[in-house]
C-alpha cells in the first residue's frame, strides 16, 4: 500500500494538526498569514449550515463537497482553527503545514535493493509460452497463478469497464499503459508540495493527470491492465480501461482531501473498480479517542475515520467497487500490537500507541466495502510482510516476496516479486537508469528495458508489497464486471459492487492454512515477531479469505 504499501521515500515531511475545545488561544486573535484548511461537518448538517459555521470561525470556503461533508478552507486568524472545531456543526479543521522532519524509511517493496544477499535474477518460466502473451510475461507468475493467462481467451477486459488507480499517478506516456489510459476521467486531486515533494515541476504545482513522479501508481496500472500488444508485459484485464486517479504525493504520503476527492470523483463518473495501495497519513491507526494521544491528535483521528467512511460509501453507493491492499506490517489486523510508527510525519515523532482493535482502523482497507487482500509469493506462501486475519482480509493475490524459495535457488532472487511498468524518470533518479535511458550495471536483474520498432521504449521494474497483491485482485474484479456486467444509463456498462464482491470471493481458490498453524519466517531470517498464526477453516481462513484469486474461474462462472 502506499509509500508504507509501497516504497517510502524519504522526505520532509507535512503535518495535519486538528484543534479541539479548550485550547489556549487569544481572546481576540489578531490576524495572520493565510493557512488552509479541511474541514469536516458533523454528521446531519446541511452543506449550507456546515458553509455558515465556517464563516463564523473567519474562514473563507474554497471548495466544498456537501455530500461528504468536506470543506477546504483558507483564513488569517489565528483562533480559526479553535472556533471551528468549537461550533456544534464540524467536527473539525486539519490544517496542513510543511514540518522539517523526516520520516521512517518502508523498506518492504524495494528489499531486494537492501539486502545483504544479491540477489540473482532468476526467471521463472512456465515453459512453453501462452498464445498472445507479451515478451516478458514469461517473468509473470503471478498471472499463472491466477490463471490470468487462460482467462484472457475467454474475457481479455471490456474497454468500456474503468478502473481507477487512486495513487501517485500514472504514466500515460509508457508504451504499455498508453493504449488502455482513459485521458476524459483521468485527474489529479494532490499538487506538489514542495516541501515534501521537491520543487513543482509545473507553475501550478498542479501535475498532469498523465504523470506520475512517484512510480508506484505506474506499477499498480501495469498490473492491473497493461496492454496486451506484442511488447513488454500485459495486466490481468488488458483491454479494460485505466484511469488515474493522483490521490498521493511524489513522497509518497496520502493525504485525507485527494484521497476523499479522488473517491468522490470515482463515483461521480461512474467507475466501474478503485484500486487504492495505500493508508492514509499520518496514522497507521486512526482511533476515535486513543487514550495515548493528545485531544489535537484525536480530533484529527476522529475526522478522518469520519471522511473516509463516507467517501468510500459514496463510491460504493454509486457503483464503484473498492479494493484495498491489507498492509504490510506483518500483523493481525484483529488483535493489533502496539502502533509505534505513528504519527509518520509533524512535529511529533512517533510514540507507542496500545491499539484497541473496536474503536481504531487502518484506511481504507478497513473501512465499508473495501475488498481487503494479503499478499502471497510464488510458492502460494503468506508472504512474510503481509498483514493477515479473519476480520480483514477478503482474499489473497500475488504481491511477491523475495525471501520465497528457502532452500533453493530461487531464494531471495528478484524473480520472486512481481514485474511491471515504471517510469523512466523515477529509475533515473533512484539511479537505475543513467540519463540516456541506459540501464546501469548491476540494476540488470531487478530493470528490463523493451524498445519498439519506432524507438519508442518503456521501462519495467520489480516491486513485492500488499501494494502488489491487491491490483491483481482488482484485475480480476475488472474482468468479471467486463464478462457479467450489464448495460447502464445511456451507454452505460457495469456491475454492481456487491455482485462482484460476492463473485470474487466466491470464485476464489479455497487454501488452507499451513501446518503447524504458526507459520514460522525464522528460516527465512526474519525475527520471531513476524510468526504468524493462521486462523480459520479451509474455506476462509486469516491468511487467504476466501481463497486465492482465480481470474479464469470469475469469468468462465456465473454469478
Amino acid at each position: 500500500m502506499s509509500k508504507r504499501f509501497t516504497v517510502g521515500a524519504v522526505a520532509t515531511a507535512a503535518v495535519l494538526a486538528l484543534t479541539v475545545t479548550g485550547m489556549a488561544v487569544p481572546a481576540s486573535a489578531e490576524p495572520t498569514a493565510v493557512r488552509t484548511f479541511t474541514v469536516v461537518a458533523e454528521d446531519g448538517v446541511s452543506g449550507d449550515a456546515a458553509v455558515a459555521a465556517i464563516r463564523s470561525a473567519g474562514g473563507t470556503v474554497v471548495s466544498r463537497t456537501d455530500e461528504v461533508g468536506v470543506y477546504q478552507v483558507t483564513s488569517d486568524r489565528t483562533d480559526f482553527a479553535a472556533k471551528a472545531t468549537a461550533a456544534g456543526a464540524l467536527i473539525g479543521a486539519a490544517e496542513q503545514r510543511a514540518i522539517g522532519r523526516k520520516p521512517k524509511l518502508d523498506r518492504v517493496e524495494q528489499e531486494h535493493l537492501l539486502a545483504a544477499a544479491a540477489a540473482k535474477g532468476a526467471a521463472r518460466k512456465s515453459g512453453k509460452k501462452p498464445a498472445k502473451m507479451d515478451p516478458l510475461d514469461d517473468k509473470l507468475w503471478g498471472l499463472e497463478m491466477i490463471r490470468a493467462d487462460k482467462a484472457r481467451k475467454v474475457e481479455p477486459g471490456d474497454r468500456r469497464v474503468t478502473v481507477g488507480v487512486l495513487d501517485t499517478g500514472v504514466d500515460a506516456s509508457h508504451p504499455d499503459i498508453a493504449p488502455n489510459f482513459n485521458w476524459a476521467l483521468s485527474r489529479n486531486f494532490a499538487p506538489d508540495i514542495p516541501e515534501i515533494d521537491g520543487e513543482c515541476e509545473v507553475a501550478s504545482c498542479l501535475d498532469p493527470a498523465g504523470t506520475d513522479d512517484g512510480g508506484h501508481g505506474t506499477h499498480v496500472a501495469g498490473t492491473v491492465g497493461a496492454a496486451a500488444n506484442g511488447y513488454g508485459l500485459s495486466g490481468v484485464a488488458p483491454g479494460v480501461s485505466l484511469v488515474n486517479l493522483k490521490g498521493g504525493q511524489d513522497s509518497g504520503y496520502f493525504f485525507l482531501n485527494p484521497v476523499v476527492n479522488a473517491l468522490l470523483h470515482a463515483g461521480r463518473s461512474g467507475l466501474d473498480v478503485v484500486n487504492m495501495s495505500f493508508y492514509v497519513d499520518p496514522w497507521l491507526y486512526n482511533c476515535t479517542a486513543n487514550p495515548a494521544d493528545s485531544p489535537e491528535a484525536q480530533a484529527a483521528q476522529r475526522a478522518t475515520i469520519r471522511a473516509m467512511k463516507r467517501a468510500l460509501t459514496f463510491a460504493h453507493d454509486r457503483g464503484v467497487t473498492l479494493v484495498g491492499a491489507l498492509g504490510n506490517n506483518y500483523e493481525d489486523l484483529g488483535d493489533p500490537r502496539t502502533d509505534t510508527s505513528s504519527p509518520n510525519y509533524g512535529d511529533v515523532a512517533p510514540y507507542p500507541r496500545e491499539i484497541d482493535n473496536d474503536s481504531c482502523w487502518d484506511l481504507p482497507t478497513e473501512g465499508p466495502h473495501v475488498i481487503s487482500v494479503s499478499s502471497v509469493g510464488p510458492s502460494g506462501k503468506k508472504a512474510d510482510y503481509s498483514n493477515y486475519g479473519t476480520e480483514q482480509t477478503a482474499v489473497a493475490a500475488p504481491g511477491g516476496w523475495f525471501r520465497d524459495g528457502f532452500g533453493t535457488d530461487t531464494f531471495r532472487t528478484d524473480a520472486n516479486m512481481i514485474l511491471s511498468t515504471y517510469p523512466k524518470k523515477v529509475l533515473q533518479e533512484e539511479g537505475a537508469v543513467d540519463e540516456d535511458g541506459n540501464i546501469v550495471a548491476g540494476a540488470e536483474t531487478f530493470v528490463f528495458k523493451e524498445c519498439k520498432k519506432n524507438g519508442e521504449c518503456g521501462y519495467f521494474t520489480y516491486l513485492q508489497g500488499t501494494s502488489m497483491a491487491a491490483p491483481h485482485a482488482s484485475g480480476v474484479a475488472a474482468l468479471i464486471v467486463s464478462r457479467h456486467g450489464k448495460p447502464q444509463g445511456r451507454g452505460g456498462y457495469g456491475l454492481a459492487p456487491d455482485s462482484v464482491e460476492r463473485h470474487l470471493l466466491r470464485t476464489a481458490t479455497a487454501h488452507a492454512c499451513p501446518e503447524p498453524r504458526l507459520q514460522s519466517y525464522v528460516n527465512e531470517g526474519r525475527p520471531v515477531e513476524f510468526n504468524a498464526y493462521c486462523d480459520g477453516p479451509v474455506n476462509f481462513n486469516g491468511f487467504y479469505g476466501h481463497g486465492i484469486i482465480d481470474a479464469y474461474a470469475a469469468v468462465t462462472t456465473r454469478p
